[in-house]
């Protein structure tokens, strides 16, 4: 057989190119199609992915004397009852001081106390800041006239933040009855994952160490971070709520983010406990003093019970999550984006390291 003969016989024709070509195209737009309709739930359908993650090892346990269907009918109930009343209280309360705080701007009823007296000894900043300030409190238009310029951007995106906390309560209510049905169907869930894992990679033992990988990293930094997070603003709220601050809803929410960043919540709670001596009763104010220190240090209790410590995440990649995550999808972005950075973090990690050590040492030549 001539060798010209079995090289056409080899080589591609150029209808089977074409046909190629065709098929790439159908499957491009089949993506492009199925993105563009599932972009708008992207970020429930992640954080109920996680929740189902998180709650799977329950769900084991509770299978064993339920049954799958009650186990997870029974998990979607209490989860949503449990999230549900205090996710309203604290959106509620920071909603209305994001509303009172805007309104009064608008219609100059803000009312601001006078500067302390320190600020103006404060090196470089200190008398420009007690010059605004006392501004601010005497002459509220004058001040807006003078300052306005400068706060209609953050005003305009507090009035959209305040907005958008309604729909992320409810949509993390939503995720957590999704989570549910996922993990009535763990084992399919898993079996596609690691299917899908396993085309990726092109090999059955490193899709399933990603898939080991992926999930103990979700685990750790939901449970380890975003979890104790999450209980420590709550009790750290329930006393705002119980001494009656005017935005206790707004300091419950800075509260977690301090605690998910990893910085201590006590940067805040002791301002507030100096506000509270200033403004309230010696014996209400001791009482809240004692639940605020210490619920301002629960996170080393916490973190050892909830797996928090062994997580290999540095705290810029949380940080940066928890940032980006809030400015794309706002409430909800702020529990899926630092646990969908660590994924990504780790699984980098774990892909450079592979390549390392499929490359091998790499042989130096002699020296010249």
């Amino acid at each position: 057989m001539d060798s010209s003969e079995s090289n056409a016989d080899v080589a591609p024709s150029g209808q089977s190119i074409v046909h190629i070509a065709v098929q790439l195209g159908l499957v491009a737009l089949l993506v492009y199609v199925c993105a563009r309709i599932i972009s708008p739930f992207m970020g429930i359908l992640l954080w109920s992915a996680i929740l189902a993650v998180i709650l799977h090892p329950l769900h084991l346990r509770l299978s064993n004397r339920l049954g799958n269907r009650w186990s997870a009918f029974l998990i979607g109930i209490v989860g949503v009852a449990v999230v549900l009343v205090p996710m309203f209280v604290v959106v509620t309360s920071l909603g209305s001081s994001i509303y009172s705080l805007v309104s009064g701007l608008q219609n100059h009823s803000l009312t601001i106390p006078p500067p302390p007296t320190w600020l103006a000894d404060l090196p470089l900043v200190g008398a420009k800041l007690s010059e605004g300030w006392s501004l601010t409190a005497t002459n509220l238009p004058l001040a807006l006239s003078k300052y306005g310029q400068m706060l209609t951007r953050p005003a305009a995106w507090l009035a959209s933040f305040a907005g958008g906390l309604a729909a992320g309560g409810l949509s993390f209510v939503l995720s957590i009855v999704i989570a549910a049905v996922l993990v009535a169907f763990a084992r399919g869930a898993a079996a596609f994952a690691l299917g899908l894992l396993e085309v990726v990679t092109n090999s059955k033992a490193r899709g399933a160490r990603l898939l080991k990988l992926t999930t103990a990293t979700i685990r750790g930094v939901a449970v380890g971070v975003v979890g104790v997070a999450v209980i420590q603003s709550m009790l750290v709220g329930v006393g705002f709520f119980a001494i009656g601050l005017p935005a206790a809803g707004a300091l419950t929410l800075v509260t977690f983010l301090l605690a998910l960043v990893q910085v201590p919540p006590l940067l805040l709670t002791v301002p507030v406990m100096a506000y509270v001596f200033a403004t309230e009763a010696t014996t209400p104010a001791v009482i809240f003093a004692v639940w605020a220190f210490v619920a301002g240090l629960s996170d080393n209790i916490l973190k050892p019970l909830m797996l928090g410590r062994g997580l290999d995440v540095p705290m810029p990649v949380i940080l940066i999550g928890v940032i980006g995550g809030m400015l794309a999808d706002g409430l909800l972005g702020i529990f899926v984006g630092p646990v969908l950075l660590a994924v990504g973090f780790v699984l980098l990690m774990e892909w450079m390291r592979q390549r390392a050590v499929e490359d091998g040492p790499q042989i130096e030549g002699p020296a010249l």
